[in-house]
């Protein structure tokens, strides 16, 4: 697998969505996609970055992109993640891992001196060339969403 990195096109995916769709990444050429993955549904960190980017939809929807959260989780956990919290993001299921291999982020992780397999909190920008724009890793949630925003206005 060659790294995903700024510059680079991003490798189109499909992934069954919340509320029983289909997101394709190429089907959205027309808008900045901010790809977030995160590590699991109703966890404090990962609803904390949901309802941060949920809070800026509308300034992300006026600067033409769209926002996809990508976890392992299925459809029907995003769907009650989603109506517990009342988010507006797309959220996506990578129950195999597939998408999220290919996009580096299944990673070794290690806590409390045990390691597991999981995903590393990442954020991409991709512009309307379709290629990456810019990478966030290892993502802080607090100040995130703010900081995502302000890219996607840069990028214009």
């Amino acid at each position: 697998m060659s790294e995903i990195v700024a510059g680079k096109k991003a490798p189109d995916f499909e992934l069954p969505t919340d509320g029983g769709g289909l997101f394709r990444l190429s089907e959205h050429a027309e808008k900045a996609i901010v790809l977030y993955f995160y590590p699991k549904d109703d966890t404090p960190g990962c609803t904390a970055e949901a309802i941060a980017f949920t809070g800026l939809a509308d300034q992300f929807v006026a600067a033409n992109a769209l926002i996809v959260g990508i976890s392992p989780d299925s459809p029907k956990s995003h769907d009650r993640f989603k109506a517990k919290y009342e988010l507006s993001v797309v959220l996506a299921s990578d129950a195999e891992k597939e998408i999220s291999n290919l996009y580096g982020v299944w990673v070794k992780k290690s806590r409390y001196g045990r390691e597991y397999m999981g995903v590393e909190r990442t954020t991409f920008l991709i512009g309307r060339d379709g290629a990456i724009a810019r990478v966030w890793q290892k993502v802080k949630v607090k100040g995130h969403a703010e900081e995502v925003l302000q890219a996607v206005v840069e990028l214009g």
